[in-house]
């Protein structure tokens, strides 16, 4: 089995089902954590409704679809917030499908699209809960930073200097 990844509009079949698992997962994470239950589903229908991703298109963005086997498994967006830097978004990998390499390829894949956007320096942040994701920002150097954000869901920023 092998994974590809390729930049895909934001509102393709694909991506739209990755969104929504994705937005399933930390919603239910953060709500797990904090509130004792799950998202309520009428909250999950509105806000997986809610964003256009427009930022996530060119000419000042893009949305890449990671795929094992064919099959839609991941995603990141990459969003040029000034002339040299890109904000990194949206990575996800479905859950079954982590520790096999995918996240790295996809991350990297990002970088690499920013490079091509003019990027020099790329951010993201990211919340406590999301090991997974701290830890592999910080293996592919990653550096914890300041804020560079007031997102209220926001507790982790990284930066990393694209080379």
């Amino acid at each position: 089995m092998t994974w590809t990844v390729a930049p895909e509009p934001p509102d393709s079949p694909a991506a739209t089902a990755l969104w929504r698992s994705y937005y399933t997962e930390v919603s239910d994470r953060y709500y797990l954590l904090h509130e004792g239950r799950r998202t309520d589903p009428g909250e999950l229908e509105r806000e997986i409704a809610t964003p256009t991703w427009d930022e996530l298109r060119p000419p000042n963005g893009t949305l890449l679809i990671a795929r094992y086997a064919n099959k839609p498994a991941g995603t990141a967006g990459i969003h040029l917030l000034d002339a040299q830097t890109a904000e990194l978004k949206r990575v996800f990998i479905q859950e079954k499908l982590r520790g096999k390499g995918g996240g790295q390829l996809l991350v990297r894949t990002a970088e690499n699209t920013a490079r091509a956007l003019g990027a020099t320096r790329i951010l993201l942040d990211t919340r406590h809960d999301l090991m997974e994701a701290r830890a592999l920002y910080t293996h592919l150097g990653y550096e914890e930073t300041p804020p560079h954000n007031d997102d209220v869901y926001a507790e982790h920023w990284f930066s990393k200097v694209l080379r």
